[in-house]
């Protein structure tokens, strides 16, 4: 095996969800750094163990989000030793609530729903914490809705019908929101301590081991002669990014700072450069397996196993990033621009010969997920690998004779491995030798700062998805105290009785609206807990009214006027953040198409089966549907940029979307005549084309 030095080559931090990179200076600094490692340090020990009640494991996560955020909000952006000092404070007052969970853990259960004085001082001082965090975190429009959800609590008794509700007095409230599992403690943040905070980690491990620099370099060999190469690079490497990753907006940030200024180099109009960042890196959170934290909430709530999650997945992601490809495919052509010189690329495959260890931990996450081995088990497992990994490189690098090294590894991997049979004991005892080793030897001891700094990197990045995953709670303690989702609900079902498109329509603009102010995690929740309910009882299969509200989330972050990922674009690009997200949501044609197509024909997430299945069988119906799809996809990704074999008049554009509506309609007759005007636009098109071309030679 080659070793790689990649491995102990740490990365840049970008910054995070508006927080300054690193930790801070002096001692507070240190402090909010060994904060940060015994975050991750707990949570790997109870994904590995848990040996906690998970009441206490969810109580002791907000603890630290609290804890770690306002400390972090006090060394990067508090400026006045008074205000250090109070947001330190309000951070310790934090981990006390998570510490008095734990504490008195017995007689919590014991008094349920008759809380004492004290409880309800620590309660209250949870509640009024999280939404500080969550303001100060990630914003005003995320606590402003989550506030108004709860002042509905409040003052609900005494609105007309049909949002009366019976009323609920204070110590109830507190009850539902700081110690039920329907608050603040609720399925979001169960899912944050269990699942996501290990895959946000074993993340921070693979980029620190050198997995973007191989994701980049393969990406840059295989697609960069390509016609439009840059452009093709950054939807590559955003594809393979978010087989790891499912942050968009940070990708954004992380990757965007090459691709895009690479883009315009080489022609591409900023506009569409930065749109093009943005796009791929938010269609990260649909591309299995790691997916979106998203993905392991819907998997909890829907009670299914992950694999289920990323089964339905599969297919829409391809087709997003094929749209993604094809439209920079015709830009290019538009334009007249070319790829890179291939003398001027890496070998795809010697990148993968060099770095290809770094595969093997994800590659053993795909088999645990798809085994049907739980999320946290594979999670964890691919992260000890990972961990294994980058340990055992400088001890293999001091090993001489490269057949040595090859017998090194293979020892290693045979004891890693034999967690299968052993049990977690016997990859940590692996783990344990390895550390002794590198403290021993020399080169060890760097080595063991870069796995230090990626755990603490790791809970960083968790930051904004857990203290997301705690505010949102109250949202959902409101809809299931009060009853009030079951209006809403009755409300979309009256109107999609008579039409379903247009109960779909008005679940795509609730969640396009409500992610112009909050993140895809939150939009998520609620949306899925207000629509999702209503769309089963229309005859929506309720894995794809999950996705359906899922996409809708990510497309909201590229949708102008607010469009996250185009804003995060926009420096880079040097470009109007709404000028990127325009053409951003031409680049997303799929990401709006997908959906609805599901929805009508579920064989596209393959759920359940249509009348083709009936007659043919389910593989030739879900293929179809797949080729009709990429055809929508073609159709409209040249009317989109008005180019296909040569520039598109404006009636061709006209006549190639209206063939891709029929296609996608999904009613009688419309695939016939779409497929009839499909083919016989695009010949006519070509023909024209081809006619054009003599007449410039002649």
């Amino acid at each position: 095996m080659t070793e790689t030095p990649t491995v102990l080559s740490p990365t840049v931090e970008e910054p995070l969800e508006g927080l300054p990179p690193g930790f801070g200076e002096g001692l507070a600094g240190k402090a909010a750094f060994l904060i940060a490692v015994a975050f991750s340090s707990f949570q790997i020990y109870i994904a590995a163990y848990g040996s906690l009640p998970s009441q206490v494991v969810r109580a002791m996560h907000v603890g630290f989000l609290l804890l770690l955020g306002f400390g972090l909000i006090a060394n990067l952006r508090a400026t006045g030793i008074a205000a250090k000092a109070a947001f330190w404070t309000l951070g310790m007052l934090g981990f006390g609530t998570g510490l008095y969970n734990w504490i008195f853990y017995t007689d919590l259960i014991r008094r349920s729903g008759f809380l004492t004085t004290p409880d309800l001082i620590v309660g209250t001082l949870l509640v009024v914490l999280v939404f500080e965090a969550a303001r100060r975190l990630m914003g005003l429009p995320l606590a402003v809705i989550a506030f108004i959800f709860l002042a509905y609590c409040f003052v609900g008794n005494h609105l007309p019908p049909p949002f009366i509700h019976r009323g609920y007095d204070f110590a109830q409230l507190v009850d539902t929101f700081a110690y039920g599992t329907e608050g603040i403690y609720g399925t979001p943040i169960y899912v944050s301590a269990a699942y996501i905070f290990i895959f946000v980690v074993f993340a921070a491990f693979l980029e620190r081991a050198g997995m973007i620099a191989l994701f980049n370099d393969f990406a840059l060999g295989l697609v960069g002669s390509w016609r439009g190469g840059p452009a093709q690079v950054c939807v590559l490497s955003s594809a393979l990014m978010g087989t790891i990753s499912g942050s968009g907006v940070a990708n954004v940030v992380a990757s965007g700072q090459f691709t895009i200024p690479l883009m315009k180099r080489f022609g591409f109009r900023s506009a569409f450069a930065g749109a093009v960042e943005a796009t791929s890196s938010m269609g990260g959170q649909i591309m299995p397996p790691v997916m979106g934290a998203v993905a392991f909430i819907m998997a909890e709530t829907l009670n299914i196993p992950y694999a289920e999650v990323v089964k339905a997945a599969i297919i829409p992601a391809l087709l997003y990033f094929g749209a993604c490809f094809w439209q920079v495919h015709l830009e290019a052509g538009k334009a007249n621009l070319h790829g890179m010189a291939k003398a001027d690329l890496p070998d795809p495959w010697d990148a993968v010969r060099q770095h290809w260890p770094l595969v093997l931990p994800l590659a053993v996450l795909v088999y645990l997920l798809f085994a049907g081995y739980t999320p946290i088990f594979a999670g964890t497992m691919g992260l000890a690998l990972t961990i294994v990994l980058i340990l055992g490189a400088p001890l293999a690098a001091l090993i001489g004779p490269s057949a040595f090294r090859v017998v090194f590894w293979l020892a290693l991997g045979l004891a890693a491995s034999s967690f299968m049979r052993f049990g977690v004991n016997i990859l940590s005892l692996v783990i344990a030798a390895l550390i002794v080793a590198c403290i021993t030897f020399k080169g060890g001891r760097e080595t063991l700062r870069i796995c230090v700094d990626s755990l603490a990197e790791g809970a960083k990045n968790a930051l904004p998805v857990g203290i997301a995953c705690a505010i949102v709670g109250v949202v959902i303690g409101t809809l299931t105290l009060t009853g009030i989702a079951s209006t809403f609900i009755g409300w979309i079902i009256s109107i999609g009785e008579n039409n379903l498109f247009l109960s779909l329509l008005l679940t795509m603009l609730t969640c396009l609206v409500l992610g112009m102010g909050i993140p895809t995690i939150p939009n998520y929740i609620i949306t899925s807990s207000l629509a999702g309910p209503a769309l089963l009882s229309l005859g929506v299969p309720l894995l794809v009214s999950h996705m359906f509200v899922f996409y809708f989330g990510i497309m909201a972050d590229l949708t102008p006027p607010v469009a996250l990922a185009a804003f995060a674009a926009a420096p880079m690009a040097r470009e109007s953040g709404l000028k990127i997200g325009i053409q951003a949501t031409k680049l997303a044609i799929a990401g709006f198409v997908v959906p609805f197509m599901a929805v009508y024909t579920p064989a596209l997430m393959l759920q359940d089966a249509g009348p083709i299945a009936a007659q043919f069988g389910y593989p030739v119906e879900v293929a179809y549907i797949v080729v009709k799809a990429c055809m929508g996809i073609v159709l409209w990704g040249a009317a989109a940029v008005g180019f296909l074999a040569r520039r598109m008049a404006w009636w061709e554009r006209l006549v190639a979307f209206a063939a891709g509506v029929l296609l996608v309609a999904a009613l009688p007759l419309t695939d016939e005549t779409g497929w009839a005007l499909a083919l016989l636009w695009i010949g006519g098109h070509c023909w024209r084309a081809r006619q054009a071309s003599a007449g410039d030679a002649a």
